[in-house]
């Protein structure tokens, strides 16, 4: 048992062991001997299997080996999703991932079900950000060994205002339970709040997520059929909760240039119809994008609704409307 004063409630077992030497049939075999031992002292926590450092279709490679020969008890199946472990790959490059993070998501669900013990088990997301590298020996690159490290600012620019809500958008219609940023403290790259500059300041990366735990992770949503006629640039989520407001996130993450690498992204204007969702007194809009304030976040601004509204986003950015 932990001998923290705060109980630890969910346990790992191993970190992304496809990453560490570990194969399938071995993790099976340490799963089930682990977990019952952890359990017979203390049956109240919970237990999250794999957490698979996910890249080249690992989830074929492990998941179904796992599904099939695991007898101990499962309570969360994980994985981790990261676009890039390349600074200078483009942002059409990393853009072009996220489809594929729900692609994994939807696999990994279907082949839970081909076992009644696992039918139910969700899947989280429990590492999630654009760039996997980090500096190694000599201010080398770890994923690159013959580069010199370069800090991908990506993670907490304006293309983070694009990237993390189509993220988030793709991941949560394909069923993810959960979505977890690595990490909190971090620089450019990493961290929703920079410790690496003099003073520590708060960076784009936290409003973001930030505004889509307020907004989403606080309620039960119903997802609603969004279709949009540009899906290859603008990500469209729409969900409304019984007798309450009805959200619509409108993400633009068309790349400006196929040479970009942090671009500024390309505008786009959209419209919004949700006529056929009977009439609105009442709406709010909220924006996210390179003209946000790091320092205060974006402010909620009235809208009137109307059947048809026009959202205006001026490159990488997300807006998100509110309407009673």
């Amino acid at each position: 048992m932990s001998p923290s004063n705060d109980a630890i409630g969910y346990w790992g077992i191993y970190n992304e062991p496809n990453g560490n030497g570990i194969t399938a049939s071995e993790y099976v075999q340490m799963y089930n001997t682990l977990v019952p031992a952890m359990l017979a002292v203390d049956p109240t926590i919970k237990i999250v299997a794999l957490e698979l450092s996910d890249y080249g279709n690992q989830e074929q490679q492990y998941v179904p080996t796992f599904v099939q020969g695991v007898t101990a008890h499962v309570d969360v199946l994980a994985t981790h999703f990261y676009s890039s472990c390349n600074q200078s790959d483009s942002d059409t490059q990393v853009m072009s991932t996220v489809p594929g993070f729900a692609s994994g998501v939807q696999y990994i669900y279907s082949q839970l079900a081909t076992n009644p013990a696992t039918a139910k088990v969700p899947v989280w997301i429990l590492e999630n950000n654009v760039n996997a590298d980090y500096e190694g020996a000599n201010g080398m690159s770890t994923c690159n060994p013959s580069q010199v490290f370069v800090d991908d600012h990506r993670g907490s620019s304006a293309f983070f205002a694009a990237w993390r809500p189509y993220v988030y958008s793709q991941v949560g219609k394909a069923g993810a339970q959960a979505l977890y940023h690595w990490s909190y403290q971090g620089d450019q790259q990493y961290g929703e709040y920079n410790n690496s500059a003099s003073t520590g300041t708060l960076q784009l990366s936290y409003w973001v997520d930030y505004w889509l735990n307020k907004y989403f992770g606080q309620t039960q949503w119903q997802l609603l059929s969004a279709a949009s006629n540009d899906d290859a640039e603008i990500e469209v989520l729409a969900v409304q909760q019984t007798g309450g407001p009805t959200l619509v996130m409108v993400t633009d993450h068309a790349v400006a240039s196929a040479s970009d690498n942090n671009g500024a992204g390309a505008p786009r204007t959209v419209l919004v119809d949700v006529s056929a969702l009977g009439t609105f007194t009442s709406g709010k809009e909220l924006v996210l994008d390179a003209n946000t304030s790091p320092t205060a976040g974006p402010s909620e601004t009235p809208i009137t609704p109307a059947g048809q509204m026009q959202v205006t986003l001026g490159g990488y950015g997300t807006t998100i409307l509110t309407l009673q």
